[in-house]
């Protein structure tokens, strides 16, 4: 590879102000956890779809790899450089433009640069809604929310980010475009190739540009806490919520007793309304009609958990508030089992009905493993995906169990979800990170598959190489 001259096509695609070396590059070449860390050729920073493609082209023709990058808030090492120094990075942050929004269609198109926060506020204008929520909606970007399929707090009424989008504007390995912003809800005409690049993290085309699905405003959002005796109860309680409420229930988290006590430990400015209790369940129910109905659907939904023993107390919010102060209890606890300390971190999904018998069995394995090892047991127990995160028995150095105990728990864990039907990636995706379990544990047709979709989209091996497969 021709280094000079391929810095002077990349400087001559987008100019030279947009294509960075050296130190100003640091800031994209560390991950989110500051887990994985790489260095670039360069930093390329295109601000159209036509100089995403001229990049692509570039270094098509030079022999260079891209990693593509949105906001920089993956959590698997998959958007950052790997360490010989001579690959592209192409951030696609200068992508940040509102296209169009179609109210009638009930449709956004956004670049991919644009921040979800951003995204969610243009549908508000609006009086509609862009249903992606996660933790890092003030950061994350669109391209890389499609490019993992993000999933997020309202995924059991809305679903993952592939649900939430009609078209994708796609830079293939040729340095093509294909046009496919179509705001269309059926259209047969041929294989979904949406699909394809929705999830695949870079790996088989650049997304530029996606046409969103939005939805009415709802008139009502209600929120509350529920303490339960059982995480067997917190699924009966699930059962009971889609019931009573149907549609109308937006969000269902599930946290143990030791994520909240971090949480009281961190941050014991936030209040907490309850007291300690095995689990504590969030739910978020939202209304067509009105708060009031919401209101009335919630207050009966809680006062028959608690006459079945699925529920010893609840706490509902009056507020808006109050409801932003409970979400918070739930987004606080990455941020209060960091301040603890390094732990293990598994992203996984389950059958909703295998997840007692789950935690039952490997919380078991792992005490008789790693005797006072202490978990951090939380997510989305409404789509079945927990973020169970082994944390070091008191008193023992993180950074060292980490490193010492990572891939015995790994397996111990993986295994487990393995034996009861479920994934080692729920919402995170596979990355760096996850890479070689995935090659381990993905049945061997589907992997031979995966590979000659690659092999077709990017003969090359242009597009983010060894990550994913």
């Amino acid at each position: 590879m021709n280094e000079t001259a391929l810095l002077a096509a990349l400087r001559e695609a987008v100019g030279a102000a947009q294509v960075l070396q050296g130190e100003d590059c640091a800031p994209f070449e560390l991950d989110w956890r500051k887990r994985f860390a790489g260095k670039a050729l360069a930093v390329v920073r295109p601000g159209t779809t036509d100089e995403v493609a001229a990049v692509v082209r570039a270094c098509a023709a030079h022999g260079a790899s891209l990693v593509p990058q949105g906001g920089n808030t993956g959590l698997v090492g998959g958007g950052v450089p790997d360490g010989n120094g001579r690959q592209v990075l192409l951030s696609l942050q200068r992508l940040n433009r509102i296209r169009a929004i179609d109210a009638a269609n009930l449709t956004l198109t956004a670049e991919a640069g644009c921040i979800l926060q951003t995204v969610q506020q243009a549908a508000e204008q609006h009086d509609l809604l862009f249903a992606l929520s996660l933790a890092a909606e003030g950061s994350c970007s669109i391209g890389g929310n499609l490019a993992t399929n993000a999933g997020g707090t309202q995924v059991l009424r809305y679903g993952n980010a592939r649900e939430l989008c009609l078209g994708l504007e796609v830079v293939t390995a040729w340095g093509e475009v294909w046009h496919g912003l179509s705001g269309l809800r059926k259209d047969n005409s041929g294989y979904d190739l949406r699909d394809l690049f929705i999830g695949s993290e870079g790996t088989l085309g650049i997304i530029t540009a996606a046409t969103l699905k939005l939805h009415p405003q709802p008139r009502g959002q209600l929120t509350a806490l529920a303490t339960c005796p059982s995480l067997a109860a917190t699924v009966e309680l699930l059962t009971l919520a889609r019931k009573a409420a149907g549609a109308s229930l937006t969000g269902f988290e599930a946290m143990n007793q030791f994520a909240l006590d971090l949480v009281r430990r961190h941050m014991p400015a936030l209040p907490q309304p309850l007291p300690a209790a095995p689990w504590t369940v969030l739910l978020e129910l939202s209304s067509s009609e009105s708060e009031t109905h919401a209101a009335a659907l919630l207050e009966s939904l809680l006062g028959e958990a608690m006459e079945q023993g699925l529920a010893d107390d609840a706490s509902l919010a009056q507020t808006l508030s109050q409801a932003h102060a409970l979400w918070q209890l739930r987004e606080s606890v990455p941020l209060a089992q960091s301040q603890e300390g390094l732990n293990i971190k598994h992203d996984i999904s389950l059958p909703i009905s295998a997840i007692p018998a789950f935690c039952a069995a490997t919380e078991a394995a792992l005490e008789a493993a790693v005797p006072a090892v202490r978990l951090v047991n939380f997510g989305h127990l409404g789509d079945g995906n927990l973020h169970f995160n082994v944390q070091a028995p008191q008193g023992q150095d993180p950074a060292a169990f980490l490193r010492e105990r990572e891939a015995e728990i790994n397996k111990l864990v993986f295994d487990a979800v393995q034996a009861h039907g479920g994934s080692i990636s729920a919402e995170h995706g596979i990355g760096q990170l996850k890479r070689d379990e995935l090659a381990a544990r993905k049945d061997p047709v589907a992997l031979a598959l995966m590979r000659q979709i690659k092999k077709a989209l990017d003969p090359q091996g242009l597009f983010n190489p060894d990550r994913v497969l």
